[in-house]
């Protein structure tokens, strides 16, 4: 006998009319008209969030002073840009757990991750290695192994990755016993926040423990976990963090990402790759040949911040703030509740849910294989995006749903099962 989702990981249904429903902020975002000129049903916030409507009037503001003022902007008017990046950094503190000093808006994730790595993968002859997750996100696993090679090492034998399970899933215990065993060749750790084909969301704190029992630092890639759970960086011990802004943050295509260093490594003594933003601010535009590195994360920026693409981030960080991330998430969790409840019960026969339903393990996503098969999996995404429903596909065999608490429904979920069950049995 199948059991429901509640038996399964005693989910509790939230009521619309409650200040944890999801969609509560459906009428801040523009929603892209489907087939027939209805709404779609746009659960792909997990690649590239909906466009809060606020984000307009902030970019427009921008152009307003950039045309109004020219260069007195980088000083003058409401928003300076000069200390512009500032504006952000309150709101990521509280997304991810951190002090203020801790964060910081800048560059873009895979760029983050290249400054975070020369800072913090120091090999020697005896610790070279770096272990992440096999199937990690290309770019992660791209940068990785360039920066192995900068150092003159063999990624073949100093890239280690850890291999999922049978059910696809990636199993902490895995990572600790590799640690435990052959943490002395361990450089560094980079693992994710959740898992961006599986949509697993993994226990940072004890991976970060792990970590530190072999005296290996550990980084954490956010790029699926920062606005979708909730994240406490800086209690669990995190060494470093990165991340992107345009998924379920919503800050647009192209948005500056962000980076998070803990405080026990401020000051930092160790290498770094310097510009001129990340000179200590008072002393700046004294234009000092020496590089005296700002307090705190900042100290890791290189270029000014890009202002058009940063003012989106900081409206969208407002929302964030009138909605509570701890509000958001129960909201996330009895939507995608709703969600794996729908499938297992409507079409359990057909498809298969491979993202983890304990509350702990999963964010925002689901992560579907269509039992019959790679092509029927794609068939059936193919013509779900026919009928105005958005996901996306990732290689070999998995369509990857995310109902997102700012704007997606019930509603759209039961829609969207029952959709599923007419067109995978047509």
């Amino acid at each position: 006998m199948r059991r429901t989702l509640a038996q399964t990981v005693g989910m509790t249904i939230i009521h619309s009319e409650t200040e944890h429903a999801p969609g509560r902020f459906r009428d801040r975002f523009r929603i892209p008209p489907g087939p027939g000129g209805g709404e779609t049903i746009y659960f792909c916030g997990n690649s590239l969030g909906l466009q809060p409507l606020v984000a307009v009037d902030a970019v427009q503001a921008e152009l307003e002073r950039w045309g109004s003022m020219a260069v007195t902007g980088h000083f003058d008017g409401p928003m300076p840009w000069v200390p512009y990046h500032k504006n952000a950094t309150d709101g990521l503190a509280r997304l991810t757990g951190a002090k203020p000093q801790e964060v910081v808006a800048m560059n873009t994730l895979t760029t983050n991750l290249h400054l975070m790595l020369t800072s913090f993968y120091r090999p020697t002859p005896e610790r070279g290695r770096i272990v992440m997750e096999q199937g990690a996100f290309p770019s992660d696993r791209h940068a990785i192994e360039s920066q192995i090679r900068l150092h003159g090492l063999d990624p073949h034998s100093q890239l280690i990755e850890i291999a999922p399970r049978e059910d696809r899933l990636h199993h902490e215990e895995d990572l600790e016993h590799y640690l435990e065993h052959h943490g002395e060749r361990v450089a560094l750790v980079l693992w994710p926040g959740v898992q961006y084909a599986t949509g697993q969301a993994f226990d940072l704190a004890r991976i970060a423990r792990a970590a530190h029992r072999v005296d290996a630092p550990v980084g954490i890639d956010l790029a699926h976990a920062i606005g979708n759970i909730e994240l406490d960086l800086h209690n669990d011990e995190i060494d470093f963090a990165i991340w992107c802004h345009y998924k379920y943050i919503n800050a647009g295509p192209g948005a500056v990402g962000g980076a998070f260093v803990h405080n026990r490594h401020h000051p930092f003594d160790g290498p770094r790759l310097a510009g001129w933003w990340g000179h200590e601010e008072d002393s700046r535009f004294k234009m000092a040949p020496t590089h005296r590195p700002a307090k705190g994360a900042e100290g890791w920026q290189i270029s000014g911040p890009p202002i058009l693409s940063t003012a989106p981030l900081i409206a969208s960080l407002g929302l964030f703030d009138e909605a509570q991330m701890p509000k958001l998430r129960q909201a996330s969790l009895a939507l995608t509740g709703r969600l794996a409840q729908g499938i297992t019960h409507e079409l359990g026969d057909e498809i298969e849910i491979i993202t983890p339903l304990e509350p702990h393990r999963h964010g925002a996503q689901l992560s579907l294989k269509v039992k019959a098969g790679r092509s029927a999996g794609r068939q059936l995404f193919e013509r779900l995006i026919g009928h105005g429903v958005i996901g996306d596909w990732r290689e070999p065999d998995i369509i990857r749903m995310a109902p997102t608490p700012l704007y997606n429904t019930f509603d759209e979920v039961d829609r969207f099962v029952e959709l599923a069950g007419k067109l995978i049995r047509a």
